[in-house]
């Protein structure tokens, strides 16, 4: 099992990085062709598929974004390869509302990598 703190010290600044990109040129989805949203369906399924073959944990801390996150990747890239031609998200309030989640998970992420870890008290 990885290290969730490695995790999230790369999908959390990757997150932030693609949704502040995003929300300043949502435009540029309005006449994608098919083939980009199923490359990009193929980069999320893979990076998915990667968290959670690494890190499936499911348990009452933190690290349970990680194992979301992975999820969420990898059924997001299933969608996008399963109906490339399907109608794009248009700059609506909606969608710069999920923009703006995901770019407070990708801060909650970063921040939770670079905490510093807690020691627990050796056992007798």
């Amino acid at each position: 099992m990885a290290d969730p703190r490695h995790i999230a010290g790369l999908a959390g600044p990757t997150l932030m990085v693609v949704t502040a990109s995003e929300a300043l040129n949502l435009d540029i989805w309005s006449g994608v062709s098919p083939t980009l949203v199923y490359l990009n369906g193929v980069l999320l399924f893979v990076a998915g598929l990667a968290i959670v073959r690494t890190h499936n944990v499911w348990s009452r801390s933190w690290t349970v974004v990680v194992t979301l996150l992975g999820w969420a990747a990898l059924l997001a890239g299933l969608a996008r390869m399963f109906a490339p031609a399907a109608p794009q998200l248009g700059e609506t309030p909606s969608t710069y509302g999920v923009i703006g989640m995901l770019f407070l998970v990708g801060a909650f992420l970063t921040l939770q990598a670079h905490r510093a870890p807690k020691h627990r008290a050796p056992t007798p």
